[in-house]
């Protein structure tokens, strides 16, 4: 294992070398004052970033690639078999048996399309409203910014204590004062993983909004006076002057907050657990893999859904940009 691995590395770096002396060589023969020091420090420099890349970025993906077609058990190490699709056969009866697999599908289809127009939108409300005032700018980003910078095993344990199902959690005692008894919010098969969207639409907006709020600035105000001249209210400024000016932008929080979502794991792992109204694609990868030790069947569920989420961010990319 350990000699493949180092053979693999050095494949890799040669290949990268390769085109790096290619890049050099041409650069060379346009520029002739061109200094092959220069590129050289450059390499020196990022070397740090390059190898640790390769270890735990580039590595990783070759070989969960490698294990999807075999029956890789973590604890039979050295006893790896090629079985050809058989993990892949065995995801689509889990599907077609409805089983956790199919759970997982269908609770991450609902979070994607839970949080990404949710914290899109408040994201974008948020961007507009601090990009129109004048005063308090700096502590508005502060106060929108701070859920992002803060860990989401923090969020998840300060949502546990507003969530929790006994008397004194903080939303069964408001509940409570207007005469409700406590509810166990997270054990709810129909609305726990709508609390973990609104958790992690809370927690990603802000960073969304500095987002939208460098594109506002790309937005000329004169196209806003104009648009005043011409009888248009704020809704109609927002729909043809602040919409066409954010499309690139759009485009780019569209994409990052989807992916971010198919990846969604923390939240409902340390929230609920375990469960069939709350295990997402990540965390049922993540337990075939690490808890029950099957890492090749593991390994066919990441391949799987890395073409699934390369093919609808392609699409959404496409159609965007044809739009604009």
């Amino acid at each position: 294992m350990l000699t493949s691995t180092i053979a693999i590395f050095v494949v890799l770096c040669l290949i990268f070398f390769a085109f790096v002396l290619k890049d050099v060589l041409l650069a060379k023969r346009r520029h002739k004052k061109y200094r092959l020091s220069t590129c050289a420090s450059a390499l020196l420099m990022g070397s740090p970033a390059i190898v640790l890349g390769f270890l735990f970025v580039l590595l990783p993906i070759v070989y969960s690639l490698a294990y999807a077609f075999t029956d890789f058990y973590l604890l039979r190490p050295n006893n790896i078999k090629f079985n050809s699709f058989e993990n892949f056969k065995l995801m689509f009866e889990e599907i077609g048996q409805k089983g956790d697999l199919f759970n997982a599908i269908k609770n991450t289809f609902t979070f994607v399309i839970g949080v990404v127009p949710l914290q899109i939108g408040l994201a974008l409300a948020l961007a507009i409203f601090v990009n129109r005032q004048k005063r308090g700018v700096g502590i508005f980003k502060v106060c929108y910014f701070a859920p992002v910078v803060i860990s989401l095993t923090v969020t998840s344990y300060l949502w546990l204590e507003i969530l929790s199902p006994a008397e004194t959690g903080i939303l069964n005692m408001i509940l409570g004062w207007f005469g409700a008894a406590p509810k166990d919010f997270l054990r709810d098969p129909d609305g726990a993983m709508w609390w973990i969207v609104l958790l992690s639409a809370w927690q990603g907006c802000g960073y969304q909004m500095l987002i939208f709020l460098s594109g506002l600035t790309n937005v000329r105000k004169e196209l806003y006076e104009a648009a005043s001249l011409d009888g248009a209210n704020a809704w109609q400024q927002f729909i043809h002057v602040t919409c066409p000016g954010l499309r690139s932008t759009f485009v780019y929080v569209v994409v990052t907050v989807f992916i971010g979502a198919c990846r969604v794991m923390t939240q409902p792992m340390l929230m609920t657990g375990y469960q069939s109204h709350t295990v997402t694609l990540s965390y049922y990868m993540y337990v075939q893999g690490y808890n029950y030790r099957w890492v090749g069947y593991s390994s066919a569920v990441a391949l799987m859904m890395t073409i699934v989420i390369g093919t609808i961010t392609y699409l959404q990319r496409r159609f965007l940009r044809e739009k604009d």
